[in-house]
């Protein structure tokens, strides 16, 4: 059994539910979609002039992070991975795009952000190839997952993709 981090328990509830709900984010119509939009200017504004390396690295902390306060959100909403927790969208998002650092200097950035932001939400509400059995896990750890695993198989064939397509 995967137990989620301790630290968020000390927190106070509007601060972990507001980080969860990304505000009032999470009471939107499709709350994932818009968690997800948030997590692409996310990744336009902070991620995408990194390197590959930092990246990885910065998103794998935030996915930590995530773990930790949608654990302790779920427990304070009283509730099993509700929709309006969206903060596991906004971290994986960004995850989509790793291996394609400089990317924002392509002339079909626009193109290869939406193309992203689609498969996301594809594998993210479809859940195939095995993604569905990662929200069996309890916690902070089932709700952001699924997500990151939905975001890595997008990565992947993103920068397929643009290599095979966009050269």
């Amino acid at each position: 059994m995967i137990k989620n981090p301790r630290w968020a328990r000390f927190w106070p509830d509007k601060a972990v539910v507001n980080l969860a709900t990304i505000g009032s984010l999470g009471q939107f119509k499709a709350p994932g979609t818009w968690g997800s939009v948030m997590g692409v200017v996310f990744y336009v504004v902070f991620v995408a002039h990194m390197s590959d390396f930092a990246a990885a690295i910065f998103l794998a902390a935030a996915s930590y992070f995530a773990i930790g306060v949608c654990g302790e959100a779920e427990k304070r909403l009283k509730k099993v991975d509700p929709g309006e927790i969206i903060l596991d969208e906004f971290v994986a998002m960004p995850i989509c795009f790793l291996g394609l650092s400089g990317i924002n200097h392509h002339p079909q950035y626009v193109l290869i952000l939406l193309a992203g932001f689609l498969l996301f939400r594809f594998f993210d509400i479809l859940k195939p190839l095995g993604i569905k059995k990662l929200q069996r896990y309890h916690g902070g750890f089932g709700v952001v997952a699924d997500d990151v695993a939905a975001a890595l198989i997008v990565a992947v064939l993103l920068n397929v993709g643009v290599r095979l397509l966009l050269g």
